[in-house]
């Protein structure tokens, strides 16, 4: 495992089996620096255990940069569950996944993700405490301060791009309108911007733009649409080789994570004069909320915090073009300089 490329000096990396109730399960602590890590539990019907053990190790040290940029008390973790959330969910399958979660002691607290709703992280909330978002803790919807975030993010970028935050006139294409999508272009609309959107699910789209006076487009054909803004807010690695070419939008800020397809990407946005506000900067609402959980769970306050990623994306766009590098490199060195990489200083 040391060996793996996305290895990078994980604190611990936990594989756990249970025959009886189908657990086949990976959890990666990253850093625990800053605090226990946090992350979510994602459930996919990964091909192998190499391919699970990857994209676990990718997920956890993202959560190390997405939590110290958001300045919250947290280190980065992540967990995979193998199985197909449309089929292999069972309580006792959920329990055995808790205890694997207990078995670190704490340096690990799981939450929700792709094929996870708060019920499954509830149920693993029955036999341990390490859990966050949950239907108790008053932060189990995450979309709304998740949405916030992206439009904060998007207000930092037209202004180090055009000089003014304002949407009046601005043209923003939105790619996927669910939990977060459909709550960003209420926000958007409000703010004066013109709309287009897609989604896989057509008939979403459409109400989703009856709503809010926006036009429908494709899925695919989103990432073509003449815009000042483009959100990806549904799959990730949408920003790769074939659709770089052909943006017509000159910033992009979305919801969705892992919007890269590989790390020589931001540069070839930047060689297109693409502004990348980095992802895992942007869509951090989602952590922040989970982070304000608990008995005094203050939805103001979440959103609060939220709007801070406006000033930490100025920061990023600032210290790209101080530094001559992407902005997704410049999201790096400002998240290292609020945690320390194992095996080296900050920068």
């Amino acid at each position: 495992m040391f060996d793996y490329p996305a290895y990078d000096a994980h604190e611990h990396v936990l594989h756990s089996s249970d025959p009886e109730t189908g657990l086949r399960a990976i959890v990666a602590v990253h850093h625990t620096g800053r605090g226990p890590a946090l992350g979510g539990l994602r459930m996919y019907p990964y091909p192998d255990a190499d391919a699970a053990l990857t994209d676990v190790l990718r997920l956890a040290r993202g959560m190390t940069y997405k939590n110290a940029l958001a300045e919250l008390p947290f280190g980065g973790g992540k967990s995979v569950l193998i199985g197909d959330p449309g089929r292999d969910k069972t309580r006792a399958l959920f329990h055995a996944m808790g205890r694997a979660v207990d078995a670190l002691g704490g340096r690990y607290k799981v939450a929700e993700d792709s094929g996870i709703a708060v019920p499954d992280v509830d149920t693993m909330g029955e036999v341990t405490p390490h859990v966050a978002g949950t239907t108790a803790d008053g932060s189990s919807d995450p979309a709304p301060v998740t949405a916030w975030g992206v439009f904060n993010g998007m207000r930092a970028a037209l202004t180090y791009r055009h000089g003014s935050d304002s949407f009046a006139g601005r043209r923003v294409a939105v790619q996927g309108v669910g939990a977060v999508g459909r709550r960003l272009c209420g926000h958007l609309t409000e703010a004066g911007a013109e709309l287009a959107v897609a989604d896989t699910r057509a008939d979403l789209a459409r109400e989703v733009a009856a709503g809010v006076g926006a036009e429908v487009r494709a899925p695919d054909a989103i990432l073509r649409e003449p815009a000042d803004i483009l959100a990806p807010c549904a799959m990730g690695a949408v920003l790769n080789d074939a659709t770089i070419p052909e943006l017509r939008a000159g910033i992009v800020a979305g919801a969705a994570n892992n919007q890269l397809e590989a790390d020589r990407h931001a540069a070839m946005l930047a060689e297109r004069g693409v502004l990348y506000a980095p992802d895992y900067a942007v869509n951090a609402g989602g952590v922040i909320n989970i982070s304000h959980g608990g008995p005094g769970y203050d939805a103001d306050a979440a959103l609060a915090h939220a709007a801070r990623i406006h000033d930490t994306l100025l920061e990023i766009f600032q210290r790209a073009q101080g530094e001559g590098i992407t902005t997704a490199a410049a999201a790096d060195r400002v998240a290292e300089t609020r945690f320390t990489p194992r095996g080296r200083a900050p920068r």
